[in-house]
C-alpha cells in the first residue's frame, strides 16, 4: 500500500482533499473535535478524527478509505477527463501522445473485446510453455516471461551499486511467489492454512480457465504451491531485507554458475538481453542456490503448471470477466474488499503503469504551475535549515560525525513536482486492437529501457514513480526526496491555508522524507549515495539505543483484534515520522519568529500544526487489510503514527496542557528523540 517510505518501498501520504478541481478546493482547518469525551492528552488521533471516523465509511470498491484515498480520488477523476478527451480526438497524428494515450485507454475499456478474446492472447505464451522439454527450457521460457512483466522464478532488473553509486548494474532478486510475502507460506496459525487451501483452490480454478480439467487443475495446482512453498522458504524475511549489507552480495558471473549449476545462466542472460558483465549484485544468494536445486529437482509437469500460472495471474486484470472475477474474489481474501474497481479505474490505472509520464505530463499541465513549484522548494529549503540546525545541537551526535550528517544534507537532491527531463515513449508502439498485446509491448518497453541502463552512468534525473501520484519518497543511493505533483495540490499543499496548517501537513511529510536519509536503514549511505559508514562506533551505539525504543514503542501497539505491529519491521518509517515532525515544528517555528501568531477555530499555530498531522493520518480499514499490512507494510496505522510520535514530543505536550501520566505523554525514561 502506498505510504511514506524510501524508493523501492515506496511512499505516500495524503490529506483530506474536495473532489472537485484543485482551482476550488477548499483551505483544511482544524475541525472542532465531535467527541469532547476524549481529550486530546489521552488519544490525539480521536480528538481531532472522531467526526469524520463516525461518519465516514469505506467505499465497497476499497480496502481502506482515508485522507490519502480521498485525495488519489479527486485526481482520478482529473486523470479519467485527460485520457477520454485523447480517445474521442479521432484526429490525433498517430504516434502523437494524444493518440498513444487515447488508444491505449481505449483498448483497455473495450470489455466486449476481451470478452470475445478469452484466454486466446495467451496462447502464444502457452504453446511456448508445453513445449518446454528441458530444465535448461524451464530457465529459458522464464527469462523471457521476464521481459513481459510476468515474474517467475525471480525478479532481474538494473539498480545502483550500493557501494559504488555512479555504477548502474545487473542484480537479481528473490521473487517468484503468488501470494504477497513469503510468510503466507511458512505461518503454521489456522488462518494461514486456510488462506494458502483457498489459494490452492485459486489457481486451480484459473488453470481450468486455461483449458485445464479440473483433476489435472488441481494436482497443476498442489505442484504450483509446493514449488512457491520451497522458494518462500528459501527466501529473507522482510525484516533481514531491510539491512542493506545483508543484501549486499557482489558476485562475478563465475561465482554465480558455482552457486547456481543448475541454471544456465549464459542462456538467461541472452533470453533477458543483458549486457555482458563481469560481475553482478545478488541479493539473496542463499534464494538462487535454493533455485538451482528445484530447477534441476522437480519434475518438468510442475515447472510448466508453475509457469502457466504465474503467467495468467500476471494477464488475469487484462483478459475477460472471468479470469478478471476469479482474481478479484481470492483477492477479497486478503483485502476485505466489496467490490470489484469500475473498469475506468481499473484502465486509467494501467495506462499509468504503462504510459505513466507521457499521462503525467498532460497532468501537470493542468493541476501544477510554476509558482506552486517555487512555493513547495521554498518549503523543502526551510525544512533542510531546520534540520542543519537541529543536527548542530545535537547532544548526542560527535563533532566529526555531525560534519559528516551535514555534509549528506548539504548533498540532497530535490525533485519536486516532475522531471526534468521526460521518457521518449517513441519507440513503443501502441495500436487499436488488443489491450493485451499493447501492454505486453509496454511492458517489454519497459523491461528493456531499465535493461540498457547497465554499465551507464547513473541517471540522476529518473524519477522513481510518475507525477499524478499522490506520494513522496527518499532514494538513499540517489541521496534525493522526490515529491510528485500528484501530492502537492490543494488542501494538501495550499497556498491559501495558513503557514502551521501546511506546516503539519506538507511540512512533515518532507521532514519524513529528508529523515529518511538519517534513519536506520538509510543513515548507512553517505552523502553520494554509497553504502559507506561514516558514523563513529560510539555514536551508531547512540543512535542504536534510540531505535531501539523506538522499536520496543511499536512493537506494543495493536494493529487489530490481537495483532501487534511488527517494530522492527516498520522502525524505519516510524523514526522518519517523528524526525519529520520534530523538524517541520522547528521550521514553523523559525517562520512564524517576529510575526501575529493568529488563533484560528479556536487553536494556536502550534496546535494546528499537530491537527493537521492528524488530520493526514484518519483512516478505516477492513480487518483482511489490517492483518496484510501488519506483514508485509513497514508503516503503522494511521491511528499510531499520530500518537506514537507525538507522545514522544515536549512541544505537543506544551501545545495542549498534557501532564505526566497521561497517555499522550510517555514516561522520560522512554521517551525518544533521535533528529
Amino acid at each position: 500500500m502506498k505510504r511514506l517510505a524510501r524508493c523501492c518501498g515506496a511512499a505516500a501520504v495524503a490529506l483530506l482533499a474536495a473532489l472537485g478541481s484543485p482551482a476550488h478546493a477548499q483551505p483544511l482547518r482544524a475541525a472542532a473535535p465531535a467527541d469532547t469525551t476524549c481529550p486530546a492528552c489521552r488519544d490525539f488521533y480521536r480528538f481531532a478524527n472522531q467526526q469524520w471516523l463516525d461518519t465516514a465509511s469505506i467505499p465497497a470498491e476499497y480496502p481502506a478509505w482515508g485522507s490519502f484515498e480521498e485525495l488519489a480520488e479527486r485526481n482520478r477523476r482529473i486523470l479519467r477527463g485527460i485520457l477520454e478527451h485523447a480517445a474521442a480526438d479521432t484526429a490525433a497524428a498517430a504516434g502523437s501522445d494524444t493518440y498513444k494515450l487515447g488508444t491505449y485507454y481505449a483498448t483497455c475499456m473495450d470489455s466486449a473485446a476481451a470478452e470475445r478474446a478469452g484466454a486466446a492472447p495467451l496462447q502464444p505464451e502457452l504453446a511456448r510453455i508445453q513445449a518446454i522439454s528441458t530444465p535448461e527450457g524451464v530457465v529459458l521460457e522464464a527469462a523471457r516471461l521476464q521481459t513481459e512483466g510476468v515474474g517467475a522464478l525471480l525478479d532481474i532488473g538494473s539498480g545502483q551499486d550500493d557501494r559504488n553509486s555512479a555504477q548502474v548494474v545487473l542484480q537479481i532478486v528473490q521473487g517468484g511467489l503468488g501470494l504477497p510475502d513469503r510468510d503466507y507460506y511458512t505461518k503454521t496459525d489456522s488462518a494461514s492454512e486456510a488462506l494458502r487451501t483457498a489459494y490452492v483452490e485459486h489457481v486451480a480454478r484459473t488453470l481450468q480457465l486455461l483449458g485445464e480439467t479440473p483433476a489435472a487443475a488441481r494436482s497443476d495446482a498442489d505442484q504450483v504451491m509446493r514449488i512457491e512453498t520451497a522458494l518462500a522458504n528459501a527466501s529473507m524475511t522482510r525484516v533481514q531485507r531491510r539491512d542493506p549489507e545483508a543484501v549486499y552480495h557482489k558476485l562475478s558471473t563465475a561465482q554465480l554458475r558455482t552457486l547456481a549449476p543448475s541454471v544456465d545462466w549464459t542462456g538467461y542472460f541472452r533470453a533477458v538481453d543483458a549486457p555482458v558483465t563481469d560481475s553482478l549484485l545478488v541479493r539473496q544468494p542463499d534464494f538462487v542456490a535454493e533455485l538451482s536445486k528445484l530447477v534441476a529437482q522437480q519434475p518438468l509437469p510442475a515447472w510448466r503448471a508453475y509457469l502457466r500460472w504465474h503467467l495468467a495471474q500476471a494477464e488475469s486484470p487484462r483478459l475477460s470477466s472471468a479470469f478478471v472475477n476469479e482474481a478479484f474474489h481470492f483477492n477479497q481474501r486478503l483485502y476485505g474488499t466489496k467490490k470489484l474497481q469500475e473498469r475506468w479505474k481499473r484502465c486509467l490505472a494501467a495506462t499509468d503503469d504503462g504510459l505513466g509520464e507521457m499521462l503525467g505530463k498532460a497532468y501537470v499541465k493542468e493541476t501544477f504551475t510554476p509558482e506552486a513549484k517555487a512555493r513547495a522548494l521554498s518549503m523543502v529549503h526551510n525544512l533542510e535549515a531546520a534540520l542543519r540546525d537541529r543536527i548542530g545541537a545535537l547532544a548526542w551526535m560527535s563533532d566529526s560525525t555531525k560534519q559528516q550528517a551535514l555534509l549528506k544534507l548539504d548533498a540532497f537532491t530535490e525533485k519536486i513536482g516532475y522531471p526534468d527531463k521526460w521518457r521518449d515513449y517513441s519507440a513503443l508502439r501502441v495500436t487499436a486492437g488488443s489491450f493485451v498485446d499493447n501492454a505486453m509491448r509496454a511492458d517489454r518497453f519497459e523491461f528493456e529501457r531499465d535493461m540498457a541502463k547497465i554499465g551507464k552512468p547513473v541517471d540522476r534525473t529518473e524519477w522513481g514513480m510518475t507525477p499524478p501520484t499522490v506520494n513522496a519518497y527518499y532514494n538513499p543511493s540517489m541521496n534525493e526526496i522526490v515529491f510528485p505533483a500528484g501530492i502537492l495540490q490543494p488542501p494538501f499543499f495550499d497556498p491559501n491555508a495558513d503557514d502551521a496548517t501546511n506546516y503539519g501537513a506538507m511540512g512533515a511529510v518532507i521532514g519524513h522524507e529528508m529523515t529518511h536519509g538519517f534513519d536506520d536503514q538509510g543513515r548507512k549511505y553517505d552523502a553520494q549515495g554509497n553504502l559507506h559508514d561514516w558514523w563513529t562506533p560510539e555514536d551508531a551505539k547512540r543512535f542504536d539505543a534510540r531505535a531501539d525504543l523506538i522499536r520496543s514503542q511499536f512493537g506494543g501497539y495493536v494493529a487489530v483484534d490481537t495483532l501487534h505491529l511488527n517494530g522492527k519491521l516498520t522502525s524505519g518509517e516510524n523514526i522518519a515520522d517523528l524526525g519529520g515532525l520534530t523538524v517541520a515544528y522547528a521550521a514553523l517555528q523559525k517562520d512564524l519568529a517576529g510575526k501575529p501568531r493568529a488563533t484560528i477555530d479556536g487553536y494556536t499555530p502550534e496546535q494546528r500544526f499537530f491537527l493537521s498531522w492528524a488530520h493526514i493520518w484518519r483512516e478505516l480499514r477492513s480487518p483482511e487489510y489490517s492483518r496484510l499490512l501488519v506483514t508485509v507494510d513497514p508503516h503503522s496505522p494511521g491511528q499510531w503514527r499520530v500518537n506514537g510520535p507525538l507522545s514522544n514530543m515536549p512541544e505537543f505536550a506544551k501545545a495542549f496542557g498534557c501532564q505526566a501520566g497521561d497517555p499522550m505523554v510517555r514516561p522520560e525514561k522512554e521517551r525518544v528523540q533521535i533528529w
